[in-house]
């Protein structure tokens, strides 16, 4: 799509001008929050629903925008308008992931009502109730953004129960601790269980000094970049006993163009190591999919950047099968499932927690540190 000398770092560049668009179609101002997505019907893209969690999400990729744009995005309406509607329904949440990253879109804005949030969050019990590794990542990485000298013992309790269930012979977490675990996929893990626990001991490491955060989180980090597939996919689900791949696909955009770059930037903002070849390997993958004959998911006609590359199926077969398998041996596969189920499907939807996290990992600031390209020399922002 973009035949330049260093096509994986002008690309963001491309991408940020997208996300303001898409994120700009994508808020609905007489209800001060974001939808759940834009799906494509027939020759439309049509909005669905709506979510305070993709709100919060938005919010936090932009609050390292430049105030203009983020006014454009939310149509003339400023960052406390949508802050102050999460303060309005958090109360009445029983979701840690809502609540976690809530509070920390009101610390990223320094927002008043983030007390408030705080104040539910801790009666949730993340520190000790069952909850999914990638809700107890965002509430330990949105009490590191807050100064507050109250927080510090809820937050050193959470990493300590991220850090204790590190694998460390499989290098990857769990998908929950506490509660119930059982089951056919009992032992499957995903992309994002890795992501955000990353992230979150980076920025532990950054504000309480943990070397044991920082050392899991470059472990982790080493373990999914080993993984990365040859054309820079980042695979799907992992095996928590062991580390290996499950199953391949889908393979997501925002895997590759978000959340992989922001926990590896995280890593590297925090002294730890940067793994810049897999990160460049990812983003070549958005811009040329091997499994859509060297085309991308990025669309300048439609202005948008399509959800997945999944297998053609019925339903999650593979991934199911494969649970399955694994958890009578963990070397044993399906075979033959490339030929069965081709990973030829496109998506055809975007959400805003897609467009604010690619915001969060590629801020202005770090694509003009390392990228020259000026946005009017760029295709997609034409």
């Amino acid at each position: 799509m973009i035949s330049r000398n260093n096509p994986s770092w002008e690309f963001p560049n491309c991408l940020r001008g997208m996300a303001f668009r898409s994120l700009q179609r994508m808020y609905l101002p007489d209800k001060r929050i974001f939808v759940f997505r834009l799906r494509k019907e027939k020759e439309r893209i049509i909005p669905e629903g709506i979510s305070p969690r993709y709100t919060a999400i938005a919010l936090i990729g932009l609050a390292g925008e430049a105030s203009r744009s983020v006014s454009t995005v939310l149509h003339g309406h400023g960052p406390e308008d949508v802050c102050c509607r999460l303060v309005e329904d958090i109360p009445a949440s029983k979701n840690l992931g809502d609540t976690a990253l809530s509070l920390w879109a009101l610390n990223s804005f320094g927002h008043e009502g983030r007390q408030i949030i705080y104040s539910r969050l801790a009666e949730l019990s993340p520190d000790e109730a069952g909850y999914p590794v990638v809700e107890l990542s965002w509430a330990l990485t949105a009490l590191c953004l807050d100064r507050e000298e109250s927080v510090v013992p809820l937050r050193d309790r959470i990493a300590g129960r991220l850090m204790g269930s590190f694998g460390k012979k499989s290098g990857i977490f769990p998908h929950l601790l506490g509660g119930k675990s059982g089951g056919a996929r009992s032992h499957v893990s995903c992309f994002a269980d890795m992501v955000y626990p990353i992230q979150a001991l980076s920025h532990y490491h950054r504000v309480a000094g943990s070397n044991e955060a920082l050392d899991i989180a470059a472990r982790c980090a080493e373990r999914i970049c080993r993984l990365q597939g040859d054309a820079g996919q980042w695979w799907w689900h992992y095996d928590y006993r062991t580390g290996e791949v499950i199953e391949r696909y889908p393979v997501y955009a925002i895997h590759q163009d978000a959340m992989g770059p922001m926990a590896l930037f995280a890593l590297k903002d925090a002294k730890g190591p940067f793994f810049e070849k897999e990160l460049r390997l990812g983003m070549e993958w958005l811009e040329r999919s091997p499994e859509l004959k060297g085309k991308s998911l990025v669309d300048p006609e439609a202005d948008i950047v399509w959800r997945k590359v999944a297998r053609r199926e019925p339903g999650k077969t593979s991934r199911y099968l494969q649970a399955a398998a694994s958890l009578l041996h963990p070397a044993l596969r399906i075979p033959g499932l490339d030929e069965l189920f081709p990973p030829l499907s496109v998506d055809y939807e975007d959400r805003p927690y897609h467009l604010g996290w690619l915001l969060h990992a590629w801020p202005a600031s770090r694509v003009l540190s390392i990228n020259s390209v000026e946005a009017d020399q760029c295709p997609v922002l034409q």
